[in-house]
């Protein structure tokens, strides 16, 4: 009994949506039909149905050919989002500049009205620089270590050497945040580290120095070479986009390049990174901390 009525049910559901009603227009007038059609409940379901869908294509024809995709979240023009990038290290950079000048004025001040000494001046306009800083005064143990080594160390002529590499007091800012994925091998003449890192992060200088090299390489792409003091020079490729042009000064810490994938030798979002000293290819992993 369960099953008859089942199917009854079955049926008079399907004859309900499958009848078709009429709808007739008549002239008030002479009570004349003047228009007429028939349509079942299914057949009105398929056509609002297939309306919807053709309102649907439309509007994401209009969104995917027009301007007006611009204006709706998460389809900002590549173009626009590499001006804001720009925008951006150029704002981080003027702050740099702001301070350094800041720093420069109070200085000035301060030597003349007297109230501070020449050799106590301090120096932000490089995060990377050889001096040493004396202004931490030293312990009476540190006193007679620095004096036990300078008498150990009079007659040591290791610091004749031509080849000797001058890094004493420097630090080499870390180019990029990110992994070692390839390291220095001179043996296959791979005289840097790949350092795997999320695409467009910012590239920073190792150094303070004059960007001597920016082109487009087939096989290693945008690449950027700066000179440095003492010899050092130091290469960045594989670059997506260069921020700086030859002839500009760069300070240590200071973007350079965003990290891409240009170049026929890459294979992923990356950053070569080559250190050389007076013609010499080094080790970047001796003197940098990845």
């Amino acid at each position: 009994m369960a099953k008859n009525h089942n199917k009854k049910g079955t049926k008079s559901f399907w004859h309900r949506i499958r009848f078709k009603y009429k709808l007739a227009f008549f002239n008030e007038s002479t009570l004349e039909e003047v228009w007429s059609f028939r349509l079942s409940q299914l057949t009105a379901f398929t056509m609002l149905g297939t309306f919807a869908l053709f309102l649907i294509i439309i509007t994401s024809l209009i969104i995917i050919t027009t301007p007006i995709r611009n204006y709706l979240p998460g389809y900002l023009d590549v173009e626009v989002r590499k001006e804001i990038v720009q925008n951006a290290l150029r704002a981080d950079s003027l702050e740099r500049v702001l301070a350094v000048q800041a720093l420069y004025l109070e200085n000035v001040a301060g030597i003349l009205t007297g109230t501070m000494p020449l050799d106590s001046i301090r120096e932000i306009d490089s995060l990377a620089h050889a001096n040493a800083n004396y202004e931490i005064p030293r312990t009476q143990q540190e006193e007679e270590f620095v004096k036990s080594f300078e008498e150990e160390e009079k007659y040591n002529l290791t610091t004749l050497n031509p080849n000797h590499t001058p890094t004493d007091a420097i630090f080499f800012y870390k180019p990029v945040n990110g992994m070692i994925s390839s390291r220095y091998e001179s043996d296959i003449r791979h005289y840097g580290v790949d350092l795997v890192a999320a695409p467009k992060e910012s590239v920073l200088a190792t150094l303070d120095g004059t960007v001597i090299f920016t082109g487009f390489d087939p096989q290693y792409g945008n690449v950027i070479q700066i000179q440095h003091k003492n010899g050092f020079v130091s290469i960045y490729k594989h670059n997506e986009l260069l921020l700086k042009r030859m002839g500009d000064q760069v300070i240590a810490g200071e973007a350079i390049a965003l990290v891409g994938n240009t170049g026929n030798l890459s294979t992923g979002p990356h950053l070569h990174f080559e250190l050389w000293y007076r013609g010499t290819p080094l080790n970047p992993e001796e003197y940098i901390a990845f």
